[in-house]
């Protein structure tokens, strides 16, 4: 399981206030970070909107599941195979998730070995 400061709720604002209530001091409890659409403001959660249409657009719409469990069997390979790997994000400069990721790390070390080396050099 991710560590627990990574996680996140977000939710609809059609839930009722006290429903909203005990599931927020429940998660809260927990340590999960609440995250709720303010009124009026569509950007909130303009992540997860993004992701979903393109999982119903280049998966649901696409498949035919002859049940539930079908389509909830699938979307793991969708996310891990196609929308992580294969798929390339603008947001990304045009590089799949997983490539971005790789080259962040590898920027990472770099920079790091090159602050250790400063560090070293500036030792007596």
């Amino acid at each position: 399981m991710r560590d627990r400061k990574d996680l996140a709720m977000r939710n609809q604002r059609s839930f009722s206030i006290e429903f909203k209530r005990e599931v927020v001091e429940e998660l809260k409890s927990h340590g999960f970070e609440i995250s709720m659409s303010r009124k009026g403001n569509p950007y909130d959660n303009a992540t997860m909107e993004s992701f979903f249409k393109t999982l119903k657009y280049e998966e649901v719409y696409l498949c035919k599941y002859k049940t539930l469990a079908d389509a909830m069997n699938r979307f793991p390979y969708f996310i891990e195979e196609v929308y992580n790997i294969k798929r390339l994000h603008s947001a990304l400069g045009y590089r799949s998730p997983d490539e971005f990721e790789e080259l962040l790390v590898m920027k990472q070390e770099k920079e790091n070995s090159r602050q250790t080396l400063l560090t070293l050099s500036v030792q007596p």
